[in-house]
């Protein structure tokens, strides 16, 4: 059987630490700027991890888990 390919969209959007979790950018940050604070979108800046709800689903995706 041929291996399963990674999924391209995931491979441009999530990062592997070498912890092994998995970094993602925060949402909400692309439109709609002005009604938000400067606090929030700067707190938006950061990268954070993806939930352990997720953490399968994207392994999945990313080509590193089954």
């Amino acid at each position: 059987m041929p291996k399963m390919k990674t999924c391209s969209s995931a491979k441009k959007r999530f990062k592997v630490t070498p912890s092994g979790k998995i970094k993602r950018a925060q949402a909400f940050k692309n439109h709609i700027l002005t009604k938000k604070t400067t606090k929030q979108k700067r707190g938006l800046t950061k990268m954070t991890t993806v939930s352990t709800a997720d953490m399968s689903k994207v392994k999945i995706l990313l080509g590193i888990g089954k």
